[in-house]
Formats: C-alpha cells, sequence, structure tokens
C-alpha cells in the first residue's frame, strides 16, 4: 500500500510535467492593462505570437479587469506552430466606444486558418448600442463588425465564453471543421438589428450545447453549404429563432443536409424552428433535417418554411425557388403559439417541399377560444403525419 509521502510525490510530479509541457503567457507580460482605457490590442497579439512560436502547447492567460481592444484584431495561424493553444479569458474584452472604429472591418475579433484552439471563459463586450440606435433612425450607418468571427479554421472550442451587444452577428463560423460551442452566451436588446447569436457559413461537424441566446435577431442562422450539425439544449428568445437560410441568393449554392436541432427551448421568439429561402433560381438544397423534443413559449411561428422569403417585402423577387426541401422531421414539438397558425409549410410551387414528417406535435394557441382554434397552414408540401396532431395536419 502506497503511503501519504509517495501519493504527494506522485501528485507534485504529475503537475510538473503538465506543467513543462505547456507554456503560459499572461497577456499582461506584453503590456495589457486591464483598466478599460489602455489599448491591448498589441499586446494580445504579442502574447499570440509568443505562444505560436512554441511547438508545445501554450495557454494565453488573460485575468480579470476590463481589456481595451481598440482596433480589429486578427489572429493568423499560417505560421503558428503550437500544436494546441487554449485563451483562458477571466476578464472582459471591451471594444471602442465610437463603433466607427470597428465598425467597417468586418469583424472585431478574427481568427484565420488556426488549428486546435480553445477559448475558454470571458467576456467580449462589442458596445454595440450606439450603432443600433443610429440603424434604427434610419440614419446612414455602417454595416457593423461581427464581435467574434473564425475563418477557415478547424478542431476549435469555444466553452463559457459570454459575447454581449454585438454591432453585427455575435460569433460566425465559416468554412470550419470540427467545432464545439459549449456554454455560450450570447445577449444583446430585443431590438438590435441584425444581431444574431451564432451564425454559420459552409462549416461542417459542428456541435452547439447548453447555450444561452438573447439577441435581436435569429439565434442560430445556418447559411449554405453547412453539413453535419448538432445543436441541442439551446435557450432561445427573444429573438427570431432557429434558422436554416436566408438561402437560395445564389445560383451555385452549395445545399444545408444532415441537420439537428434538439432538446430547446424558445421563448417569446418570432420563429421557433424556420427554413427560409429567396424566390428565386438557385440549385441550393435542404435534406436530412430533424427537429425534436422542442418546446414553444408564446412563439409566434413555432414551425415554418417560407420559400417566398423577402423582409420587408422589399424588391421581392417572385421567382420559382429552386431549393430543394425534402427530408425535414419534426418530432415531439408542443407548447403554445402567439399566432393561430402553428404550423406554416409555406413552399415552392414550382419545386414543392417532399417527405415531411410530422409526429407528436401539440401546439396550442394562447389567446384562442372556442371560435378561434389553433390551426396549421400549408402549400405544395408532401408528406405523413402521426401521433399526436394538434393543430390537425395539413399535409
Amino acid at each position: 500500500m502506497y503511503n501519504l509521502k509517495t501519493i504527494f510525490l506522485v501528485i507534485i510530479f504529475l503537475v510538473s510535467s503538465a506543467e513543462a509541457g505547456t507554456a503560459t503567457y499572461n497577456v499582461t507580460s506584453f503590456g495589457a492593462k486591464g483598466n478599460g482605457y489602455t489599448d491591448c490590442t498589441k499586446a494580445f497579439l504579442g502574447a499570440w505570437s509568443a505562444a505560436c512560436s512554441t511547438t508545445k502547447s501554450a495557454t494565453i492567460y488573460v485575468p480579470t479587469g476590463n481589456y481595451l481592444i481598440a482596433t480589429p484584431i486578427t489572429f493568423a495561424g499560417e505560421r503558428c506552430y503550437s500544436s494546441a493553444i487554449t485563451i483562458r479569458i477571466y476578464g472582459t474584452l471591451v471594444a471602442p466606444s465610437n463603433y466607427d472604429a470597428i465598425a467597417s472591418s468586418g469583424d472585431w475579433i478574427r481568427f484565420h486558418r488556426v488549428n486546435h484552439v480553445t477559448i475558454s471563459g470571458g467576456t467580449l463586450d462589442a458596445r454595440g448600442g450606439s450603432l443600433w440606435s443610429c440603424k434604427t433612425s434610419h440614419k446612414s450607418c455602417p454595416e457593423g463588425a461581427t464581435t467574434l468571427g473564425i475563418y477557415n479554421s478547424k478542431n476549435i472550442v469555444i466553452s463559457g465564453l459570454k459575447s454581449v451587444n454585438s454591432q453585427k452577428f455575435h460569433i460566425l463560423l465559416d468554412a470550419c471543421t470540427t467545432v464545439k460551442l459549449q456554454g455560450v452566451s450570447i445577449s444583446a436588446a430585443s431590438v438590435s438589428p441584425n444581431t444574431d447569436g451564432i451564425h454559420l457559413m459552409a462549416s461542417t461537424d459542428v456541435t452547439i450545447s447548453s447555450t444561452k441566446v438573447a439577441t435581436g435577431d435569429d439565434c442560430i442562422s445556418i447559411g449554405p453549404g453547412n453539413s453535419n450539425l448538432w445543436i441541442e439544449k439551446v435557450a432561445c428568445g427573444p429573438g427570431h429563432g432557429i434558422s436554416i437560410g436566408s438561402l437560395g441568393w445564389e445560383l451555385d449554392e452549395p445545399g444545408v443536409k444532415n441537420v439537428t436541432v434538439t432538446t430547446a427551448t424558445f421563448r417569446g421568439t418570432q420563429n421557433g424552428v424556420r427554413i427560409k429561402t429567396w424566390a428565386r433560381a438557385s440549385h441550393g438544397f435542404v435534406t436530412g433535417v430533424l427537429f425534436q423534443h422542442l418546446t414553444m413559449v408564446n412563439v409566434q411561428n413555432p414551425i415554418i418554411i417560407e420559400q417566398r422569403y423577402c423582409p420587408n417585402n422589399n424588391n421581392c423577387p417572385n421567382q420559382v425557388s429552386g431549393i430543394k426541401i425534402s427530408n425535414v422531421v419534426y418530432q415531439d414539438i408542443h407548447g403554445t403559439s402567439a399566432s393561430q397558425v402553428a404550423v406554416k409549410l409555406d413552399c415552392s410551387q414550382g419545386n414543392p417541399c417532399s417527405a415531411i414528417r410530422l409526429q407528436d406535435v401539440n401546439l396550442n394557441y394562447i389567446r384562442g377560444n372556442g371560435d378561434q382554434q389553433v390551426m396549421s397552414s400549408c402549400a405544395y408540401a408532401a408528406g405523413t403525419a402521426s401521433g399526436i396532431q394538434h393543430p390537425t395536419g395539413c399535409l
């Protein structure tokens, strides 16, 4: 039997070995100050450069405090030799109060061509409120920056991160592979325009779990070219729900396939689960989608397919949607609808939806009475309904 001294020495050895295999870089050692007004952009880039210069795993440590990132910053992986980098954040990264400093940059914080990067904890505050006010006042305003954009990267983990007050999208994944987002919290005012929580483009093998999104646009938006997505335990609201689309703006557009959204709650949202496509020619498609075990609480459109998507009815193309929608399953979706039509499948006359399946859908109209029963509406949609059918199916 091992005595306490032996066990203690073994622990010391294991801890020392672990530390020896990881290089740690504190951003304050590179000049960062957590006072909220000293520009820390160069310090963060210095810590990144140091972490990339080692071939072993590295940790970039951000202590408590407020760290101003006054200009757009890019963490590039082209010349990064570290086997893995963890950015462990205990403080808050803040954008400049003048939105023009980053609003035309595309992204405030960008990762490009990185591999095996983990972002753990911390808060990103993009201070987007003044830009929202500009946009809602119909003035000439810049488009705004995505808070965190990750491009052409693989083996990414985002854990315990909080993003608040983004100018535009909070988190964007574009052409990424093998990404996990877990325990992420996203918040912006319900009136904030275009502040999608998580936007996915041309990415594969993405998992989003145990995440809360309250924003002024889609909680999660799934653009063209995405595949193998697993989305579970998401709390959405306020916001526009979880959307596939909008799709079909381009003729040669990649499709969306193999998407699962399960065990999610939508509270006071404009939509629950939505597929939206433009009414114009396209070679894109949506197939292999499962919406499962979802709770709707006072949701305006709990289940909706709209193939004549045209926000604000402004310059609508009014053509035939080329996006082919097939093999979409809605299973165990329950709760309350804020509108009488709780299920709306508005598909394309020239390119109807096929193999749509509704199973155990139980939605109630919260303002309904004896003369106002919950309803479903289908146009050019074919498929089957089984189990609980409330509202009565229209397929």
